[in-house]
C-alpha cells in the first residue's frame, strides 16, 4: 500500500507545475505607436511569464504589430488597442516592428 501511494504522490508531482518563483505568474507591459514609432522602443520583462502586451495606436492609420522572433502578427486600427500574449519566455532580445512603416516603428522585448 505504502509503495502505491509513493507512485501516485511521484505521478501527480510530475504532471502538476512548480509553484516557485515566476511559475504561472503573467506580466503586463504597454507600448505606444506615435508617429509610426514604438514608444518605448525596449520593454524589459520577467523571463519565463507569460506577457500580456498591451499595443496602443495614436496614430490615425492602422499598423501591423508583427515579429518573427515571436510568432506574432496583429493588426491594430488607426486610434485602435490590442492585446499580444507572448510567452513565456527564455532570457534573450526578440524584435518587433510595424509592418506598414518598417523604416521607423522598430522595437525589442527583453526578457531578463
Amino acid at each position: 500500500m505504502r509503495l502505491w501511494l509513493l507512485f501516485a504522490v511521484l505521478a501527480v508531482a510530475t504532471v502538476l507545475p512548480a509553484h516557485g518563483a515566476g511559475a504561472g505568474d503573467t506580466v503586463s507591459a504597454s507600448v505606444t505607436l506615435k508617429d509610426h514609432r514604438f514608444v518605448p522602443d525596449e520593454i524589459r520583462v520577467p523571463a519565463g511569464v507569460r506577457v500580456e502586451l498591451k499595443v496602443h495606436n495614436l496614430d490615425a492609420t492602422p499598423e501591423e504589430f508583427e515579429s518573427t522572433d515571436l510568432r506574432r502578427e496583429k493588426i491594430v486600427t488607426g486610434n485602435g488597442k490590442i492585446t499580444v500574449w507572448i510567452g513565456p519566455l527564455p532570457k534573450g532580445e526578440y524584435g518587433f516592428y510595424g509592418e506598414f512603416h518598417q523604416e521607423t516603428a522598430q522595437g525589442k522585448l527583453i526578457a531578463e
